[in-house]
């Protein structure tokens, strides 16, 4: 599957910053994919957290931005 911008929400917003929901039934693995976040990334921001909701688990990364694709990385 691809992203759907319908399980994308905004739990949290300011100062720039936004924190992410994101839930589907995909595997985290699909979803950390670089460049799964493109069609939006006009919204996110390099440093907004998104708490991830796969079908085989779930995760808290951070965005980041690698060769024009939108990154889902590890919170450090």
């Amino acid at each position: 599957m691809a992203f759907q911008n319908k399980n994308l929400s905004v739990i949290a917003y300011a100062n720039g910053f936004t924190l992410w929901h994101y839930a589907a039934d995909e595997t985290l693995s699909a979803i950390a994919t670089a460049g799964y976040f493109n069609s939006v990334k006009t919204l996110m921001n390099i440093g907004d957290i998104v708490i991830v909701n796969g079908s085989d688990d779930t995760t808290i990364g951070v965005i980041g931005v690698s060769s024009d694709n939108v990154t889902l990385g590890e919170l450090a």
